[in-house]
């Protein structure tokens, strides 16, 4: 079973940056694509971004240009980097897998923009 660890987040400012990481317990971890997804109060969770194995990238229309998804296979981990925050992208953020979001969801971190 893949256990997922994420952290990275915060409370910034609007126009603000921050990068989440995404640590996996297993290196079958390293043949999935990967995705960031988020929860803001009140709505459903979202995909915002995934990478394949091979590092091929997708985001969400909200997050384009905005937010980069990368990875490094050797060290299990899937980091995102989120430049230009907005207030609307306060939520809690998780990894998973895509598609279908096969694993046990970790306990997520939460990102505030707020000034």
């Amino acid at each position: 079973q893949v256990q997922l660890v994420e952290s990275g987040g915060g409370l910034v400012q609007p126009g603000g940056s921050l990068r989440l990481s995404c640590a996996a317990s297993v290196r079958i971890f390293s043949i999935h694509t990967v995705g960031w997804y988020r929860q803001a109060p009140g709505k459903q969770r979202e995909l915002v971004a995934s990478i394949t194995s091979g590092k091929s990238t997708n985001y969400a229309d909200s997050v384009k240009g905005r937010f980069t998804i990368s990875r490094d296979n050797t060290k299990k981990t899937v980091w995102l980097q989120m430049n230009s925050l907005l207030p609307e992208d306060t939520a809690v953020y998780y990894c998973n897998s895509v598609p279908g979001a096969v694993w046990s969801w970790g306990q997520g971190t939460q990102v505030t923009v707020s000034s």
